[in-house]
């Protein structure tokens, strides 16, 4: 296992403190000297605010990519990370940021689709086979999430989980656990991404038992050699697509850059040499030259692919 994975994801957790107050000064004012920022008919499209969860590497790792892409147009680029997935949603919705790069709408996020939708524009998928999973480290000898039931004090009566805002959370609490009937017998323990790896970690440290929610794609899984449980009652949801999602009116006031983020698609081994790059082979603070490597090992990943 590389510790370097979970150093870099914890200290990117501990920094992405930010409230959505602390974002760009001019959002929201419509005024054409504010940037990227705001709603308004005079808005410009100099600047550009990508909103994301660093923790929540599929977000972080597209990001970056959104960062060396959109410069490449001569577009300013402002990183504002944030902890919490509702908060992202509202500033999406009120202007404060521009872009989600790696939101999960169709399920995993369908409750702030339903709050904030009206507010937001959908800018395209990039990758179409992402799903939620309950999963163990392969050494534990259980394969099916029924077989849960009945072993609680083997994992100490916990699911370790992610944020409490997380729509992983929600399907796991709202769902899994009632449909196998769980919700009795065990307590799904949320922190943070960090939190969970750290838990994680040293269960595998000492070949225990531990049980925790996660998703794919997700580096942790190879990293930590973990086991999907199988769903057969479908509790965790059926796969769903990752998309860009920008403000309303983003693509019409920034249609170059809408239309290079459309032609954004990758596949399961593009995405995961993309993330693992990003997260893996280079270290914390490198994630721009992380992303300049990929692209020049990728240099036709995608149809709308910008080159200097």
């Amino acid at each position: 296992m590389n510790k370097r994975h979970l150093t870099a994801t914890l200290a990117l957790g501990a920094a992405a403190t930010l409230a959505l107050a602390g974002c760009s000064g001019n959002a929201g004012d419509g005024d054409a000297e504010a940037g990227g920022n705001g709603n308004g008919s005079g808005a410009s499209c100099d600047t550009i605010t990508l909103g994301f969860l660093p923790s929540w590497t599929d977000g972080l790792s597209t990001a970056y990519l959104l960062e060396n892409q959109l410069g490449a147009l001569g577009i300013d680029v402002e990183m504002q990370t944030l902890t919490e997935a509702g908060p992202l949603y509202t500033g999406l919705a009120q202007g404060d940021v521009d872009i989600y790069p790696s939101a999960w709408p169709e399920l995993t996020h369908a409750q702030y689709m339903d709050e904030y939708g009206d507010s937001i524009e959908d800018l395209g998928a990039y990758y179409d086979d992402a799903k939620l999973t309950i999963a163990v480290p392969s050494y534990v000898d259980i394969t099916s999430i029924e077989e849960l039931a009945g072993n609680a004090d083997r994992f100490g009566g916990r699911i370790v989980g992610i944020e409490p805002g997380a729509g992983l959370t929600a399907q796991t609490q709202d769902s899994m656990m009632p449909e196998y009937g769980l919700d009795g017998e065990y307590e799904l323990v949320t922190s943070s991404t960090a939190a969970m790896l750290t838990e994680l970690e040293n269960a595998i440290d000492g070949q225990e038992d531990i049980v925790v929610t996660s998703w794919r794609p997700f580096w942790a899984n190879e990293a930590y050699d973990l086991k999907d449980l199988e769903d057969p009652k479908g509790a965790m949801g059926e796969p769903e697509a990752l998309h860009f999602l920008g403000t309303d009116g983003f693509s019409e006031r920034c249609a170059e850059a809408a239309e290079l983020i459309a032609g954004i698609q990758l596949d399961d081994a593009e995405y995961g040499s993309l993330e693992d790059m990003v997260v893996n082979e280079y270290a914390e603070g490198r994630e721009a030259e992380a992303v300049a490597a990929w692209l020049e090992a990728n240099p036709e990943a995608f149809d709308t692919i910008v080159t200097d």
